[in-house]
This record gives C-alpha cells, sequence and structure tokens, in this order.
C-alpha cells in the first residue's frame, strides 16, 4: 500500500526545512523537504523501533538548546 503524500510534523509549522515522511509499499521513506530527490528508504519496523526510541529520549542528547 503506497501513500505517494509526503507528511511533515506538525512541530515544522510553516517551515519548508524539515523531513518528511510517506509510506510505500516497501516500508517507510524519508526525507529533507530542501532535497526532494534524494530519500532513504527502510522497513516498517525499523522506523517504528526508531520513533518508540526518539519518544523514550534516547536522542536528546543529540539536540542542541537554543
Amino acid at each position: 500500500m503506497s501513500s505517494p503524500t509526503w507528511q511533515k510534523s506538525s512541530y515544522s509549522g510553516s517551515s519548508n526545512a524539515c523531513v518528511e515522511v510517506r509510506a510505500a509499499d516497501v516500508g517507510v521513506e524519508l526525507r529533507e523537504s530542501d532535497e526532494g530527490a534524494v530519500a532513504l528508504r527502510t522497513t516498517r519496523t525499523a522506523f517504528d523501533a526508531f520513533l518508540r526510541a526518539a519518544r523514550a529520549g534516547e536522542f536528546d542528547h543529540l539536540v542542541i538548546a537554543p
């Protein structure tokens, strides 16, 4: 089941400098909105694991505070 529509986080607001994601027949695709020709493809299982880790704060040490 492919979803041709790219989605971005609501946290991005009106900014076009964000990561977009869409469902694809082969899994999940991600891209930077300003580099639309380049996409990363991963499995739904791997993407689910990434989202769970992000929600749990496992990557918080990589964020630069404003």
